[in-house]
C-alpha cells in the first residue's frame, strides 16, 4: 500500500511537464495569491517550487499549463490537511519515517559541507594540469584494413589495389574482421593500441598509402591503408571540468569514508558455522531438508 501511494504522487508530480516561465517570474519580490483552501492562501511561489522538481527540457511552458500546476498544488493540500485532522503529526510511523529522513538529510548536509570544503576550483585546476602532463600530445593515425586467412589472398588484394580498386569496397567484400562493414575503418589509434606487427606497419605508412606486403598478426594476414595522420590535442579545460569535479568528488567522498571507517571499531558478527541456514532450508552440508 505505501508504495502504490508513493507512486501515485510520484506519477501526480510528473504528468504535469512544465517548469518556471520568465513571464510568471520576472518580479522576485512578488508573489501572489493564486487561490484559497478553505480560507488558506495559496502563493505563486509554491506552484513554481513544484515546477522547479520537473525536467529541465520542460522550463518553458508554465505559463500554458500553470492551472494543472495549480490543481496538482492544491491536490497536496487537501491531502496533506486532511492527515493532519487525522492525527498524523504525532502517529509513530510518521514519526519513524521522520527520524530516518532527518538522518539521511544529516548524512548528505555532512558530505556537502565536506565537498564544498575540499573540492574548489584549485584541486580541480590541479587534476587539469595532471591530466595533461599524464597525457602529452602524441601521434595517431585513422587506418582501414581487410583481413584475410591467407598470404595469397592478400597479395591479390594488394595487387588490386596497386591498380586502382577502391579498398573501402574491398574491406567490405573480402574482409572477415568486424571492421568489414565499415569498409575496414578502425578509426583513430596510437602506436600501440594494436598488436605490435600491425602498429609497426601501420605507422611506418603516409596518409593515403596502403602497405606493399602483407602483414601477419595472430589474427590472420592483414592489408592496411593509412587515410590520416595528425598529434592529438589536450582537451579545453572548459570541456573538461564537470568531470574533473565529479571525479573529485568521488574520490573525496570515498576518502571520507576510509576515514571514518578507519577510526571506527566495527566487529562483523556472522551466523556460526554449526548453524543451519534454516532460510534457505538448507542444512551445511548444503542438502536440502524436507
Amino acid at each position: 500500500m505505501k508504495t502504490r501511494t508513493n507512486s501515485a504522487l510520484a506519477s501526480l508530480a510528473l504528468a504535469v511537464v512544465a517548469v518556471a516561465s520568465p513571464a510568471l517570474a520576472q518580479d522576485g519580490a512578488e508573489d501572489p495569491t493564486v487561490a484559497t483552501i478553505n480560507g488558506e492562501e495559496v502563493l505563486r511561489s509554491e506552484v513554481l517550487e513544484l515546477a522547479e522538481n520537473l525536467p529541465p527540457q520542460y522550463r518553458e511552458q508554465l505559463a500554458t499549463v500553470f492551472p494543472q500546476l495549480l490543481e496538482q498544488v492544491i491536490r497536496l493540500r487537501l491531502v496533506a490537511s486532511a492527515a493532519t485532522e487525522a492525527g498524523l503529526a504525532e502517529d509513530p510511523e510518521v514519526r519513524e519515517r521522520l527520524e530516518a529522513r532527518r538522518i539521511d538529510i544529516m548524512r548528505n548536509v555532512y558530505l556537502e559541507r565536506a565537498l564544498a570544503e575540499r573540492v574548489t576550483d584549485d584541486l580541480v585546476k590541479e587534476r587539469y594540469e595532471t591530466l595533461i602532463a599524464e597525457n602529452p600530445p602524441a601521434p595517431e593515425i585513422r587506418a582501414r584494413h581487410i583481413l584475410v586467412e591467407t598470404e595469397e589472398s592478400a597479395r591479390d588484394l594488394i595487387g588490386r589495389l596497386d591498380g586502382g580498386a577502391d579498398f573501402a569496397e574491398l574491406a567490405q567484400e573480402h574482409s572477415t574482421g568486424p571492421s568489414s562493414a565499415q569498409g575496414g575503418d578502425l578509426g583513430y589509434f596510437a602506436n600501440g593500441q594494436m598488436v605490435p606487427a600491425f602498429s609497426e606497419a601501420a605507422f611506418a605508412l603516409e596518409a593515403g598509402a596502403h602497405t606493399a606486403a602483407p602483414v601477419q598478426t595472430e589474427f590472420g594476414w592483414h592489408v592496411i591503408k593509412v587515410e590520416d595522420r595528425r598529434t592529438t590535442e589536450p582537451p579545453a579545460f572548459e570541456d573538461v571540468r564537470d568531470q574533473l569535479r565529479a571525479d573529485a568528488e568521488r574520490d573525496v567522498v570515498q576518502d571520507i569514508l576510509r576515514g571514518l571507517r578507519d577510526s571506527a571499531e566495527v566487529e562483523l558478527v556472522t551466523a556460526s558455522e554449526e548453524e543451519p541456514a534454516a532460510e534457505s532450508g538448507e542444512t551445511p552440508d548444503g542438502e536440502r531438508s524436507n
